[in-house]
């Protein structure tokens, strides 16, 4: 028989050790989302397609949809909540894409904005043709793109204005 008792998972989410209790088979976002309160980070297709559940893992996004809670014990992550702690200042990745409308619903926000976080730590002046491609697994089916390319360039000027 296969061991499915709840055990103890230690997480270190957005510089904060989180413990809680999840059977081995819990998603990685379910345990984010139920056990820590951690609701930023969304569930859309579950199959890893869409992108919404985007964190990043050790400073690289994964979808969190695709792993299990117990594989990311002894990893950082780090989730949407992250980038803006409550009080403080948006985030330029968050400021660009309020600035430049690069959301409307905002179910895929949260992903969009962890895969940005990614894309400019690793290109700070991205092509378009970069943004686009990096930006090809997340999903959105409200705003056309356009705006969040816009928006994506926002964020990295204020990402360097800010580094300068």
């Amino acid at each position: 028989m296969i061991a499915t008792a709840p055990r103890e998972v230690v997480l270190r989410v957005n510089g904060v050790e989180h413990r809680g209790f999840a059977e081995p088979r819990v998603t990685l976002v379910d345990f984010l989302r139920d056990e820590l309160g951690l609701t930023g980070t969304h569930v859309g297709c579950e199959h890893g397609v869409c992108g919404a559940c985007t964190i990043l893992l050790d400073g690289r996004t994964v979808r969190s949809c695709l792993m299990l809670a117990v594989q990311a014990e002894g990893h950082e992550l780090r989730t949407v909540e992250g980038l803006a702690p409550a009080g403080e200042p948006l985030h330029p990745i968050q400021e660009a894409f309020s600035e430049k409308h690069g959301l409307q619903c905002g179910f895929c926000t949260p992903g969009f904005l962890m895969s940005v976080e990614e894309l400019l730590r690793d290109d700070p002046d991205p092509s378009e043709e970069t943004i686009r491609s990096r930006l090809s697994g997340n999903i959105c089916r409200c705003t056309g793109y356009q705006n969040i390319v816009e928006a994506v360039r926002y964020a990295a000027e204020l990402t360097r204005e800010a580094a300068a």
